[in-house]
């Protein structure tokens, strides 16, 4: 295994850059410097038909949205994939992953609906599981208001979005819906145990470092304690993962999250479900964000898009 060349220079120029490790910021400023980040390393906007955004109305309070429409739909519901963004439960929002899901929606001929979740520590574990409940069941719920297929909605995140999306699933499972056709599992955080031993090879130099993902965790379960083998945030641990919907996990080869989800993905497979999983060999943490300075991140979503397409065609 080799990382990427393109990974490299990334590397290199962000440890030669200056700016400050984001586990030394208040969660304020750190939130401010990676949504820049994101900016530079994003690369060209792709166009849309339309990209609008809205609220989601909750007893919890209005729940941001971002609403991309990739053509005209000509008064045709389109397939809907409803993304839940990255970002340790501290730091990400609409506008950091607004590139990746321009290209989800492109790619995968549908709408994406992407959810602006409250974060920690202001709002600590459950709260972000929580707003997302809540906001995947209003968007389901108004689905052909918003122009969607209300039959054919996949849902999906990265990392800190990608646990958010399987704990979705899992309390779908348990409240008998929703219903989703796909899961796109994009290097999700699936243990919080952190005990695979990618976590200890990979703890320092490829830019999720132990250090940064001790503050994450700190800040997002500094409210209500969990268990660390609680379903809802470790979904890894879910006595029974059967009866899920069909998955594709994707992971990074210098990712410290990557024997985790190597490990959901079999588990999935145990439990009788169908997943695939992609790995990228010699990709980082967070590497769709980065279709600006990475080749692979381009590969990543378009192979996303076509999966997204495969499954959108089959009969309801």
């Amino acid at each position: 295994m080799t990382l990427d060349p393109q990974a490299a220079r990334f590397l290199e120029a962000a440890e030669q850059s200056g700016l400050p490790l984001l586990e030394t910021l208040s969660p304020q400023a750190a939130r401010i410097q990676y949504e820049k980040g994101c900016a530079v390393v994003g690369g060209r906007a792709p166009e849309l038909f339309d990209v609008r955004d809205m609220a989601a109305p909750s007893p919890r309070g209005d729940i941001g949205l971002r609403v991309y429409t990739p053509r005209d739909p000509a008064g045709e519901a389109l397939p809907l994939l409803i993304y839940i963004h990255g970002g340790g439960y501290v730091i990400g929002s609409l506008d950091s992953h607004d590139i990746p899901c321009r290209h989800l929606a492109l790619n995968g001929d549908c709408m994406v609906i992407s959810i602006d979740y409250r974060m920690a520590p202001e709002y600590p574990y459950p709260e972000p599981v929580e707003d997302c409940w809540a906001a995947v069941n209003w968007i389901v719920d108004n689905a052909e208001a918003l122009g969607a297929q209300r039959d054919r909605i996949a849902i999906g995140g990265d990392s800190a979005g990608g646990n958010l999306a399987t704990v979705t699933c899992l309390k779908a499972k348990a409240e008998g819906g929703p219903d989703f056709v796909y899961q796109l599992l994009i290097y999700p955080g699936t243990d919080r145990t952190r005990s695979q031993p990618s976590h200890t090879e990979l703890a320092e130099g490829y830019r999720l470092t132990r250090p940064l993902l001790d503050w994450f965790m700190n800040h997002y379960f500094s409210g209500e304690p969990a268990d660390a083998n609680d379903p809802y945030s470790s979904p890894l641990h879910a006595d029974d993962l059967g009866g899920l919907p069909p998955a594709l996990v994707i992971s990074a080869g210098y990712d410290p999250l990557r024997d985790e989800d190597i490990a959901y993905y079999e588990q999935l497979r145990a439990h009788g479900n169908d997943a695939e999983h992609l790995h990228y060999p010699g990709m980082i943490h967070g590497f769709i964000n980065m279709p600006g300075v990475l080749d692979a991140a381009h590969e990543c979503l378009e192979a996303c898009g076509m999966r997204l397409q495969r499954v959108f065609a089959q009969p309801a």
